[in-house]
C-alpha cells in the first residue's frame, strides 16, 4: 500500500520503463500479432495499456480539482456493463484510425501527462484514497503486471 504519491509515482515510473521498448521495434515488428501474447501485436499491447492510462488521466484531471471523478464513475459504469472482451475490442477498433507514429508517440506522452497531473493532485483525493488508489495502480502498476507475459513474448519476437 502507497501512503506517499512519491513513491507510487517513482514505482510506476519504474515499471513503465519496459514497455516503452515498444516504440522502438521496426515497423514489421510493431505490427506482428505474436501468438504467445495472444495475438497481439507491439501496437496492440501498446494501445491497450495507453487506454487504461488515459482513463487515469482523465480521472486525475477531474481529481486535481475537484473530490469527485464523473469520468472513474462512467468507466467503472461502462465496464461493468460490457465486460472486459467488449471493453477492449472497442478500444482497439477506435484505435484503428491512428497511425503507428501517434501510437508510439503515446507511448511516452500518455504515461508522462499522467505522472505530471497526479503530482498536482492532492494525495488525499488518491494515494489516501481507498478507492482512487486502487484505481490508479489497476491502470498503471497493476496492469503492466498483467501484460508483462506479453511484453517479452513480444520483444524475443522481435530478437530483443
Amino acid at each position: 500500500m502507497y501512503v506517499d504519491g512519491l513513491s507510487f509515482l517513482e514505482d510506476e515510473r519504474e515499471a513503465w520503463l519496459p514497455f516503452e521498448a515498444l516504440a522502438s521495434l521496426p515497423d514489421a515488428d510493431f505490427v506482428r500479432p505474436v501468438e504467445a501474447a495472444h495475438g497481439w501485436s507491439a501496437r496492440d499491447l501498446a494501445v491497450h495499456l495507453i487506454s487504461g492510462q488515459a482513463h487515469a488521466l482523465e480521472v486525475a484531471r477531474e481529481l486535481a480539482v475537484s473530490d469527485h471523478s464523473a469520468a472513474w464513475e462512467r468507466g467503472e459504469r461502462e465496464w461493468e456493463e460490457k465486460g472486459g472482451d467488449v471493453f477492449n475490442a472497442e478500444v482497439q477498433a477506435a484505435a484503428a484510425g491512428l497511425t503507428d507514429a501517434q501510437v508510439r508517440a503515446r507511448l511516452t506522452d500518455v504515461p508522462g501527462e499522467l505522472r505530471g497531473y497526479l503530482t498536482v493532485v492532492p494525495e488525499t483525493r488518491w494515494v489516501k484514497n481507498a478507492t482512487f488508489r486502487e484505481f490508479f495502480l489497476s491502470e498503471t502498476l497493476d496492469h503492466y503486471g498483467d501484460h508483462a507475459a506479453d511484453l517479452s513474448a513480444i520483444l524475443a519476437a522481435a530478437g530483443r
